[in-house]
């Protein structure tokens, strides 16, 4: 059965708006940890105080870094031309392979669009560094597993 023609398209959707509603969350938390450090500050209740206002700026410091680490796969991911269709894998392939879907992208882990799981692959990850540049019908190993294109988008 050929690939859906706009499930390359649906796929790309999803994970944007995926990314940008980590985005959202991670900015509410951090908001959040913004307003307890404020009420924090207020207290002056000794050893408990300092320890509980160090924690705070532990939770929002791992908060920034996620923050920018998402930010940095929004842009990285909006580089991406969903609309481009080659006969090589390259950024932006969704690829069916016997072992499911991989689109060629950023890390952002796995979906289900049309009953069809596509796991979201960063190009310099080991599976997606081999598959680059490949065409249908190649066959790579990974692990102990063969990996054969079967269609490409």
């Amino acid at each position: 059965m050929p690939i859906l023609p706009n499930l390359k398209q649906q796929i790309h959707d999803h994970f944007t708006t995926l990314l940008f509603e980590k985005l959202s969350r991670l900015r509410k938390n951090e908001n959040e940890l913004k307003e307890m450090g404020a009420n924090e500050t207020k207290s002056t209740a000794g050893d408990k105080h300092e320890t509980a206002l160090a924690m705070l700026q532990i939770e929002q410091a791992n908060l920034r870094k996620q923050i920018e680490d998402t930010l940095e796969q929004q842009k990285q991911f909006e580089k991406i031309n969903s609309k481009n269709i080659s006969e090589k894998i390259s950024t932006g392939s969704l690829v069916k392979t016997n072992h499911g879907y991989f689109y060629l992208s950023v890390a952002l882990g796995k979906t289900i669009t049309n009953n069809i799981t596509v796991i979201a692959i960063s190009p310099q990850s080991p599976l997606g560094s081999k598959l680059i540049g490949l065409s249908i019908g190649a066959t790579i190993p990974i692990n102990q597993f063969r990996y054969t294109i079967l269609e490409l988008l």
